[in-house]
């Protein structure tokens, strides 16, 4: 089944990721955020998004160090996918 994901990163913890337009105090660290964007391995994505980046709100710049690694992460997936697919 093809899936397209968007991550909305309000459900991040403001406490690592200040930079948001609506905080959620007791959401996902971001080792936790990681460790699910990592067991996402087998899903089909034909697409993803990241969401709610604020960095006017973030002056050390967490926020988007963290939505650049999500997106290393999902790279990282699609990577693999075709890698597996070719050694088939």
């Amino acid at each position: 089944v093809p899936v397209y994901l968007t991550i909305d990163l309000d459900c991040l913890d403001p406490s690592v990721f200040p930079g948001t337009g609506t905080p959620e105090v007791g959401g996902f660290t971001s080792l936790e955020a990681l460790e699910l964007i990592r067991a996402l391995t087998t899903v089909n994505f034909v697409g993803f998004d990241i969401v709610e980046v604020l960095p006017a709100f973030d002056h050390g710049e967490i926020t988007a160090y963290l939505a650049a690694n999500i997106v290393f992460e999902f790279l990282s997936i699609l990577a693999l996918q075709k890698k597996q697919k070719e050694d088939k």
